[in-house]
């Protein structure tokens, strides 16, 4: 079978263009057909927990929820084959989310309880924004990501700063209060200094001392200072990267299956195939 010119034979370029091109009217069909299908096999998963339902259809919901769990794995495969890079695809976000939505009905032969983490197919609903041509939402899933990537070095330091200063507040308030009141080790007293710097507040644990009260309000205090550091860095980096946004199409590569690709793009940012 003669290829064509983006390396490809017809038949894979006929399944890549259904599965991940949302221009084309086949293209559309399949995925609004997957947003239903993975709308209702959660629907499926979210059921059979209510223990009153799962004793009266529990083998119904167990023979749709293996439909729907071959039915992905195969579209699974098919994507991996109608790319140029296979490997590139499945260690994308999407492929990794489409693995994770088929593997726990099948870890679930060993371990009856994993079957229920299959609700983590409603991930894939994210197409929606594809099938819909919802291009600004694209383009602001883009930039939020690219203000992550961006702030993530700055947030890692804070966020060893900040396991600093629970590691140190927790040993103290240990040595403050002790056993006799509740703070029975030092990663316990920790555990405290968390749900305090975070103001969260279970009330499972307190300083009865005074000196240990003291401490606490300190950390109360510093908690509201704490939880405004990553909201202002990320704020700055979202702030740049939407000032250089150029926007996004939906078009798919056929090498990796990569998108996010700027409008007036020939060739794939992640790959260099042509587009």
């Amino acid at each position: 079978m003669p290829e064509s010119k983006d390396g490809i034979t017809g038949v894979r370029a006929r399944i890549h263009e259904i599965i991940f091109e949302a221009e084309t009217p086949a293209g559309k069909l399949f995925d609004v057909l997957l947003i239903v299908s993975i709308v209702v096999s959660v629907a499926v998963v979210m059921l059979d927990s209510i223990s009153s339902l799962r004793a009266a259809y529990g083998h119904i919901f167990s023979s749709i929820e293996w439909f729907f769990t071959i039915l992905f794995t195969i579209e699974y495969i098919l994507r991996l084959l109608s790319v140029g890079r296979p490997m590139k695809y499945a260690t994308s976000f999407y492929g990794i989310v489409d693995f994770l939505a088929i593997i726990p009905t099948y870890l679930s032969l060993v371990f009856p309880a994993t079957r229920y983490f299959a609700v983590v197919r409603t991930l894939r609903i994210l197409r929606v924004f594809r099938v819909l041509k919802l291009i600004q939402y694209l383009s602001e899933a883009d930039i939020l990501m690219a203000a992550l990537r961006s702030s993530r070095r700055k947030i890692t330091v804070f966020f060893f700063t900040v396991c600093t200063l629970v590691i140190i507040f927790g040993s103290l308030m240990y040595v403050i209060e002790g056993e006799a009141h509740g703070f029975t080790s030092i990663p316990r007293s920790i555990y405290w200094a968390i749900v305090t710097m975070t103001t969260v507040g279970y009330g499972d644990l307190s300083p009865a001392t005074a000196p240990g009260q003291a401490l606490a309000s300190v950390i109360m205090i510093l908690g509201y200072s704490i939880i405004a550091v990553p909201t202002g860095i990320f704020t700055v980096e979202f702030s740049q990267a939407l000032s250089v946004s150029k926007g996004v199409s939906t078009r798919s590569c056929p090498q990796c299956s990569g998108e996010g690709h700027d409008p007036d793009a020939k060739h794939c940012k992640f790959c260099g195939a042509e587009l």
